[in-house]
């Protein structure tokens, strides 16, 4: 059997965002024959099965119908099971302890046969995948929560269900925040400001100074191109801009414009020449500055790279320091993530795009691969909550990012993926030609702040660690508490979660880690001390944007930012 059928027949936007057509996914290999040594742990483990379900049996035969002190057996973290429901009624307990020992055995069984690393982790994932969306919470008929709200709701919720499903339809996705809370420029990505330059790629901001004085030396930020950049600058409680700014830097950001047809022949050297460089450059200008401190987050912190390794190669260094939040230049351990590309799948999607425009790789396919990450609270929570309960999501204003993608020009995606992903070439000094250029991330020496976080599922951070030895300059490395976003998304003045750090960088980042100081509070504090140096001299701030030829051309946050793609 084929274990990809259940993605194949449930997720073909998935399928096709990671290169494959819609209803495929990089295939495995056939199970191999296996040793008598596997043959034996299969079957040990289908013996330990049965008598798990043996005592289960029996404990539930004297129970007496009675309730009880409940028998956990989730794996930390693991929210499906929390209500009393689960634990109090014998038949619903019976039901999730059965699937837990059944999801046990399934994924014992990954580890028991005779694969090789990369079908290992692929079959894994392919069975993490089926084994979620089988629980039992899932069920209306199974979960005693979503029945004790039908019974409570005289059965109102099931309807209110039917429609969330049918608005959902009409999406053409789950949604997971009360949308109609947020609006992007009215309670989202309101620090002030002004575009000050567009071009077909992106607009450039400039925010506004809230100090008297400011360092001479600007900061620009990449911001990832695979989704919008109000991530940095959510609300006044939780923006990174505006806490940015409050230091005393003079704030740009590039705001990707969500390509659509008319932009398809865009290519990875564009966002680096019209993007990247064109948004450094134009910083530089208009401040009349030496230099600038340049930020880049996920994806934007390896597009940031990649650039600043043209400026080497062409012998010119303007940029003070690089910060990188939760970014890869090295790509030999990426998770889940790199599960799922192998060659033929990238083949596959180069020949769907076809044609020499390039075509278009729709963000809501890049938004179900992540969500399948983490599908048990990004996915089934909400079929959960919204379908089987009949409640309308929170309003999260992270989550209202996340569902707001962006289309990606396919020539460009399937480079990157190929060159990155699948060659890890980028670390490779000399091995990547970008804008005629052979680049050295070695080249690379001005001081560093490498971010990343410790729950990251889609930059893992030990490979993020591995970027301090890859840049040739002086690093300091920071371990952030939380995922991807919330680790990064951190106010200071919350003083919530904790970050780790070490002078020393040993090769082994286990071994950082294990000499590391575990700090409380943010990460975001310890940031702006570290950068406070590369700004130069305070100078008197200026209150006009903009300046050397360039004007305002909008308000913040622009036109490019809320354009939305359904």
């Amino acid at each position: 059997m084929n274990p990809w059928w259940f993605l194949n027949g449930s997720s073909p936007a998935m399928a096709s965002a990671v290169g494959g057509a819609p209803g495929q996914l990089p295939s495995l290999p056939p199970l191999p024959p296996q040793s008598s040594e596997a043959i034996a742990r299969l079957a040990g483990l289908h013996t330990q099965a049965v008598q798990s379900h043996a005592q289960l049996w029996n404990a539930m035969l004297q129970r007496d119908g009675k309730s009880e002190a409940r028998s956990n057996g989730e794996e930390p973290g693991d929210r499906r099971f929390a209500a009393e429901e689960w634990g109090a009624d014998p038949f619903h307990d019976y039901v999730r302890r059965s699937y837990l020992i059944n999801a046990g055995f399934a994924m014992g069984m990954v580890d028991a046969v005779d694969l090789d690393g990369e079908s290992r982790g692929r079959l894994r994932f392919a069975m993490r995948q089926m084994v979620d969306s089988l629980s039992p919470a899932n069920f209306a008929v199974t979960n005693p929560e979503v029945l004790r709200v039908a019974q409570e709701t005289q059965g109102e919720s099931i309807a209110q269900g039917i429609r969330n499903l049918m608005a959902d339809l009409q999406k053409g996705r789950i949604s997971t925040s009360d949308e109609s809370r947020f609006e992007v420029g009215r309670n989202l990505a309101v620090t002030p400001g002004a575009v000050i330059f567009e071009n077909e790629l992106m607009q450039l901001i400039q925010y506004a100074p809230v100090t008297a004085s400011v360092y001479r030396r600007p900061l620009v930020i990449v911001p990832p191109c695979i989704n919008k950049f109000y991530i940095l600058d959510l609300q006044a409680h939780n923006s990174f801009v505006r806490h940015a700014v409050a230091q005393g830097h003079t704030v740009f950001m590039i705001s990707w414009k969500n390509v659509l047809e008319d932009q398809q022949h865009l290519r990875w050297d564009d966002y680096l020449s019209s993007g990247v460089l064109s948004a450094l450059d134009t910083a530089r200008r208009i401040i009349g500055a030496d230099s600038v401190n340049a930020l880049g987050f996920c994806v934007g912190g390896t597009m940031l790279s990649a650039a600043l390794g043209v400026l080497e190669a062409r012998g010119e260094s303007w940029v003070e320091s690089l910060t990188l939040l939760a970014s890869l230049l090295d790509f030999s351990e990426t998770g889940d993530i790199g599960l799922m590309v192998d060659e033929s799948s990238i083949a596959m999607r180069e020949a769907q795009i076809g044609g020499e425009k390039g075509g278009i790789l729709p963000g809501r396919d890049l938004a179900q691969v992540f969500s399948a990450l983490r599908a048990n609270d990004l996915i089934w929570s909400y079929v959960v909550n919204n379908y089987l309960k009949g409640r309308q999501p929170d309003a999260f204003d992270i989550l209202y990012w996340n569902a707001d993608s962006t289309n990606l020009p396919g020539r460009m995606y399937c480079w990157y993926v190929r060159n990155m992903y699948l060659h890890n070439s980028l670390r490779v000094p000399g091995k990547l030609e970008m804008l005629g250029e052979k680049v050295s991330l070695a080249a690379l020496t001005m001081p560093a702040y490498v971010l990343a976080t410790r729950e990251d599922h889609i930059v893992p951070w030990a490979t993020a660690y591995q970027s301090v030895h890859i840049l040739g300059g002086e690093s300091r490395f920071v371990l952030g508490a939380s995922g991807h976003v919330a680790g990064v998304i951190n106010p200071a003045e919350a003083n919530r979660r904790s970050y780790w750090s070490n002078p020393a960088l040993p090769q082994d980042p286990q071994q950082w880690l294990l000499d590391a100081t575990e700090m409380p509070g943010s990460w975001w504090r310890d940031w702006a001390d570290w950068l406070a140096p590369h700004g130069g001299d305070k100078i008197k701030a200026r209150k006009r944007l903009g300046g050397a030829g360039f004007k305002k051309i909008e308000a913040a946050p622009g036109r490019y930012v809320a354009r939305r793609v359904t």
